[in-house]
């Protein structure tokens, strides 16, 4: 029971949180804390705890391939977001990912192999969702409601999937885990809020920040079967944290990253001529 309440209330708190992160260093912040493992992580938790740990191992295959799925709702809900509005740039981004999870579903790839796979679908997305040229300006302060709103619609999505994917065996149950629910919420409501400038910031955040994810669910798959679960979990996010990092500080391209609480940001970017170089 307590592991099924912790899965229950971790991503609507994880959603929360994010967001007031957001609010105070900045969506970029949002975007690379909204791609860790939090909801994923719990169901892979579950399932090896109900289930053993060569199914936990295997699911988190799955989980590490679904990421390319992920990655494809991502992109579709970033570029169909130009041209039309949240809810339905979130229904071609649901379908997109779906769509991937069916194709994935066919192959049986090692670990290894899908890490290289989804490694390179991180960077293809980041290709196709190019960083603003300008600092977005940030919208209205969101309404009272917006928080506990996020929060519900959190707990709504991961109580559904989960409620499907026990029944689905190790494979599928993988695929459906990295299900994009934080990154539904948060991508919608920073669209709705803070228009499609800060949208294309979160996305490519979002993508960064997936490649702590990748590395939670490949040192999980590879060490489920040779060390117990605490062991097993404890490494892979320890991995988690430290590629997170790794990935976000390289990341030298995102030009407004912190907000301070004059609301004015602090940007880093890549020198673009030589007269920046000289400066």
């Amino acid at each position: 029971m307590a592991v099924v309440l912790a899965k229950l209330l971790l991503a609507p708190a994880w959603v929360v949180a994010v967001s007031l992160a957001g609010r105070r260093w900045g969506i970029a912040v949002a975007g690379i804390l909204g791609g860790l493992p939090v909801v994923a992580g719990p169901i892979l938790v579950v399932l090896t705890l109900v289930h053993g740990r060569s199914f936990g191992a295997e699911a988190a295959a799955g989980t590490l391939l679904g990421l390319a799925a992920l990655t494809l709702f991502v992109v579709v809900y970033g570029r169909a977001a130009e041209r039309t509005g949240p809810l339905l740039s979130l229904l071609a981004g649901w379908a997109a990912f779906l769509f991937g999870v069916a194709f994935l579903r066919l192959f049986d790839l090692p670990s290894g192999v899908s890490l290289v796979i989804v490694a390179a679908c991180f960077a293809a997305g980041l290709a196709l969702l190019p960083a603003p040229t300008v600092a977005p300006a940030s919208g209205a302060p969101p309404p009272w409601w917006d928080l506990p709103v996020r929060g519900f619609a959190a707990l709504a999505l991961v109580v559904a999937i989960s409620a499907a994917s026990g029944a689905l065996g190790p494979n599928l149950s993988g695929l459906l885990a990295p299900f994009p629910i934080i990154t539904s919420v948060l991508a919608v409501s920073t669209y709705v809020h803070d228009g499609r400038g800060q949208l294309r910031v979160l996305l490519r955040n979002f993508l960064i920040g997936f490649y702590g994810f990748a590395a939670f669910c490949f040192v999980l798959a590879l060490s489920l079967n040779s060390l117990t679960a605490p062991l097993a979990f404890f490494a892979a996010i320890a991995a988690a944290l430290v590629v997170g990092a790794a990935a976000f500080a390289i990341s030298s391209d995102e030009r407004y990253v912190f907000r301070l609480p004059t609301g004015k940001g602090i940007t880093r970017r890549r020198p673009s001529a030589a007269g920046d170089r000289r400066r």
